[in-house]
């Protein structure tokens, strides 16, 4: 798909390829990040998302393509000139150095006065919430204080970047979540343009400004939290971001108009592939938090009865298994416990449901052809 440029962008990455040998980890890859922008890079492993951060690092060198940050081409530009803090998924610390003298590490090497040296780190200290820890060695940290020093460290020398390279990888949940939410409100106050890599689709949502989703070299899709998950452009975003149900071999009746089996489910015009033939197959979507459960109401569109198969306690809801039509094809919906809990829901009981015309989306199939002839991709 097309990415979003911005010829004012505070960094831009323009048709950026870097091969190793025969292999290519990133394909004409573009986009703009405007300042004080938190974008987040997303994808699995090996898609080439921290060989892209390492580029705008200045790393690794790109095989085509430019570097612009404030409008300078600094593609052939060392680490050393690009003004970056970075902080990495092992944080990277001295062990031999307390945590004030790795914050100041960096402020050293600038040949900076002795006591601005010593204001700057107390300010970064206070700023990360470590004060009085300052005389601390790495061994007698936390994950998460080891983290906070790390990421001092990126700061101290006001970088016009700060790349993060899955900076809460290594902790464990609870102060991930603790975390990903002082370091947004940090990079809010301190108004510095942020490019994080991580593959976690949660810390992606609730972080960043935008997401851009890569897969095998590629930027698939780019765009905020919300838009990423309520409108993903392929399969392969609904898939990896969240939960999706996917339903196959709809046939296209006529616009906003599809069929599975003999039930006919109707689509709103905006989730559907207007260029998609009648007659044609495709391949129906909904996010299992969408899938309605129904006691009443019988007669609106899209009710389809199904059967409960499995269900899963995840506390504050139940993940059901439900199998649907005669054919028994599985669909997903999560269901809140007070709901379950109320209707008294069960394995094997029959339940109602419907799939919200607004929350359903199409996929068109390569093997299929648009009205215009061309072959329709995989995107809506």
């Amino acid at each position: 798909m097309p990415s979003m440029q911005n010829d004012a962008a505070y960094l831009r990455l323009l048709d950026i390829t870097k091969r190793f040998g025969a292999f290519t980890a990133l394909d004409k890859l573009s986009f703009g990040a405007d300042r004080g922008e938190f974008i987040s890079i997303l994808g699995p492993s090996g898609c080439g998302k921290t060989t892209l951060l390492r580029l705008i690092a200045g790393l690794e060198t790109q095989s085509e393509g430019r570097v612009e940050i404030q409008g300078r081409d600094v593609s052939k530009l060392p680490v050393s000139a690009r003004n970056v803090g970075i902080v990495f998924q092992s944080y990277a610390l001295f062990p031999n150095l307390n945590a004030r003298d790795n914050i100041a590490y960096g402020l050293v090497g600038r040949g900076l006065d002795k006591n601005r040296i010593r204001q700057r780190v107390d300010e970064l200290l206070d700023l990360v919430g470590l004060r009085g820890m300052g005389r601390q060695f790495p061994a007698q940290l936390s994950g998460g204080q080891q983290q906070r020093v790390a990421l001092a460290r990126a700061m101290a020398l006001s970088p016009d970047l700060l790349l993060l390279d899955e900076p809460l990888s290594a902790l464990d949940a609870k102060v991930r979540v603790m975390l990903r939410g002082e370091i947004r409100q940090l990079q809010q106050r301190l108004g510095v343009t942020t490019i994080m890599v991580t593959h976690d689709q949660e810390e992606a949502l609730t972080m960043a400004d935008r997401i851009l989703v890569i897969n095998q070299g590629r930027l698939v899709q780019n765009g905020t939290p919300r838009e990423i998950y309520d409108r993903p452009a392929t399969p392969f975003v609904a898939a990896f971001i969240g939960a999706m149900n996917f339903i196959e071999n709809a046939v296209k009746v006529e616009n906003g108009c599809y069929r599975i089996g003999s039930h006919h489910l109707s689509i709103s015009g905006e989730n559907g592939s207007r260029n998609l033939a009648s007659g044609a197959v495709a391949t129906l979507a909904i996010r299992p938090e969408d899938v309605m459960i129904r006691v009443d109401e019988l007669e609106m569109p899209n009710i389809l009865a199904s059967r409960v198969e499995q269900m899963e306690y995840r506390g504050a809801n139940f993940r059901l298994r439900l199998n649907i039509g005669p054919n028994q094809r599985p669909l997903e919906a999560e269901v809140p416990a007070e709901k379950v809990r109320r209707l008294n829901i069960s394995p094997s009981m029959p339940l109602a449901i419907q799939l919200p015309h607004d929350r359903l989306r199409v996929y068109a199939s390569a093997k299929h052809r648009c009205n215009d002839g061309s072959l329709c991709e995989n995107t809506l």
